[in-house]
């Protein structure tokens, strides 16, 4: 697929996936995802996260079902259940097809909604063309800057604030990179009632063109909506999500959320491998993922 439909990263080297691999020192990985249960906190728009039993061992002998054929003298059963959920739960990834803007109701690569989205879902920039991810990830750390535990609601990080953060850690922010921006709200997780009163800090407009600029291929955060809620930016058109436009629809830069950053903030490790790998299904908007940070 052409680098065109995936967004920058389609246009990555190879080199940058061998120099990714060489930050690998101590062969220790860190998730960078929180456990998924029924009732889990999840942005107020999306349905709620189920799981279901379809099969049991004791439904398999109560209904007489026969799976195998006649029943077995082994007593073998088995579980499987529905997963019921939006790819938008828990840590995970956006598609380029997950927002759109206009009349035409248009998204990244060419999409829009009379051409390219079907009663199953879009056709173009879907979940099935979504890109390993394999290169550098550097932490912004923004409340240990600030010397808080966890940003006041609806506080933006801005793009001064960006840099002034990189240059405390001694880090700089380089082309093909990921960046994950920690507001300290998932050390509230999975406590609804604490984290709603921190909603949602996160980066602003200005600190999406300032990653922009240094050539970012996916950026993330550990809230819900990632960007900082209300936009203090939001135009003359009342846009209530301008980075969204600017980084997902405009440029073609992936967006995760709700991601775990808080044991790279305890260490505080700010430049590691990064590594996700979202689950290709045809029509959705997102993928679920439980990225890693490689040491």
């Amino acid at each position: 697929m052409s680098g065109s439909q995936l967004g920058p990263i389609g246009d990555m080297p190879a080199s940058q996936v061998a120099q990714a691999a060489r930050l690998v020192q101590a062969g220790e990985m860190i998730s960078l995802s929180a456990v998924r249960f029924p009732g889990m906190p999840l942005f107020p728009g999306h349905p709620p996260f189920q799981v279901l039993n379809y099969r049991t061992p004791r439904g398999i002998r109560v209904t007489g079902a026969q799976p195998w054929g006649p029943v077995n003298d082994a007593g073998l059963g088995y579980m499987a259940e529905y997963v019921m959920a939006t790819s938008h739960s828990g840590a995970h990834m956006d598609a380029l097809a997950h927002m759109t803007i206009g009349d035409d109701m248009h998204w990244y690569g060419g999409g829009a909604a009379d051409e390219h989205l079907t009663d199953f879902g879009p056709v173009h920039g879907d979940a099935s063309s979504m890109p390993p991810f394999f290169t550098r990830g550097v932490l912004v750390d923004a409340p240990t800057f600030r010397g808080v535990e966890c940003l006041p609601k609806g506080s933006p990080i801005d793009a001064a604030e960006m840099e002034a953060i990189c240059a405390a850690q001694g880090v700089a922010v380089r082309p093909w990179d990921v960046v994950v921006i920690r507001t300290g709200y998932m050390g509230l997780w999975p406590d609804a009632e604490r984290m709603a009163a921190h909603k949602t800090p996160g980066p602003d407009l200005s600190a999406a063109q300032w990653m922009l600029e240094r050539g970012v291929v996916a950026a993330g955060s550990d809230t819900e909506t990632f960007e900082v809620q209300p936009a203090p930016d939001p135009g003359p058109e009342g846009n209530p999500q301008p980075v969204h436009t600017r980084l997902l629809i405009e440029n073609g830069i992936y967006i995760m959320e709700s991601l775990d950053l808080e044991e790279l903030a305890r260490r505080r490790i700010y430049e590691f491998l990064f590594v996700a790998l979202p689950v290709k299904i045809r029509g959705a908007t997102g993928s679920m993922v439980d990225p890693v940070a490689v040491l």
